[in-house]
């Protein structure tokens, strides 16, 4: 006998108790494989599933009780208001990292920007750029080259235009730029946080870094200066527990109006100067 679309739902909410989110989990499960929106689900509750529909998705509900993340099962995360695709070759997207694009929308920058995002991953943080900013030259660098080819990916589907560089941090660029952006990797190899939901998943190249999770923040700002035009811009997503850190390597390379700003729980999260 078949499911229902509404019974489908339910015992997936009690399948997924242990989730942060069952009702979204099971929403977007649903979503991805019938390809409609969240209204349909509850417009069309008595629709049933057929069999091979069914199937799939108690695969991919046993896959996400396991702990894999949504976006890896489906493919695909929003990010400011893109619909980005994930694999595991890349860090899934979050909204905290919004909060770095909110302040990019706050500064004065000159209308033919150049911009780069380093350690680009998807490309999330430089795609959310390009659709605000058309009119700037994007730039994006990559360490690994299947998330290169996967910010290639989103780029072309997406219709923004982004150069992606595949290499070290600041290796592969020339010249100078307007605004450098990133969200490097800063957990600390020995945080016990690597061994809980969904960054389990996740690679740890792109999540820890030496020095208490410091070298790669480190790095960046001692080297931004070089490829900074003067009143250019760096910003920096990092650890709750870091902006302190970040902050004082900024001002002592010689970065002025330093600050930082919240994400969404109200953790101090990006940290950026400008270059006089």
């Amino acid at each position: 006998m078949s499911i229902t679309v509404g019974d489908w739902l339910n015992h997936a909410r009690v399948a997924l108790i242990e989730s942060e989110s069952p009702r979204a989990d099971s929403e977007l499960l649903l979503m991805h494989v019938l390809q409609v929106n969240r209204a349909w689900l509850y417009t069309w509750p008595d629709k049933h599933l057929t069999t091979e529909q069914a199937s799939f998705l108690d695969q991919l509900l046993k896959r996400r009780i396991q702990g894999e993340p949504v976006a890896y099962l489906t493919g695909f995360r929003e990010f400011w208001s893109l619909p980005v695709e994930v694999a595991p070759s890349t860090l899934i997207p979050r909204p905290d990292t919004e909060t770095l694009i909110e302040w990019v929308l706050d500064l004065e920058l000159p209308a033919d920007c150049r911009a780069v995002d380093l350690g680009t991953g998807t490309g999330a943080i430089a795609l959310a750029l390009a659709s605000e900013y058309p009119a700037w030259t994007l730039e994006a660098v990559e360490f690994n080259d299947d998330a290169a080819a996967l910010a290639q990916r989103n780029s072309e589907r997406l219709s923004l235009p982004l150069t992606i560089h595949q290499g070290s941090w600041f290796t592969p660029l020339s010249g100078r730029f307007d605004l450098i952006v990133s969200n490097p990797p800063y957990i600390d190899p020995t945080d016990h946080h690597l061994d809980e939901g969904d960054v389990r998943f996740e690679p740890r190249s792109a999540l820890v870094a030496d020095n208490v999770g410091l070298a790669d923040l480190q790095h960046i700002i001692n080297s931004a200066p070089e490829y900074l035009n003067q009143g250019g811009w760096l910003l920096l997503e990092h650890g709750y527990d870091q902006a302190a850190q970040v902050c004082e390597d900024l001002r002592e390379r010689g970065f002025t109006d330093v600050e930082n700003r919240v994400d969404l729980g109200g953790q101090p999260r990006i940290s950026g100067g400008r270059w006089p």
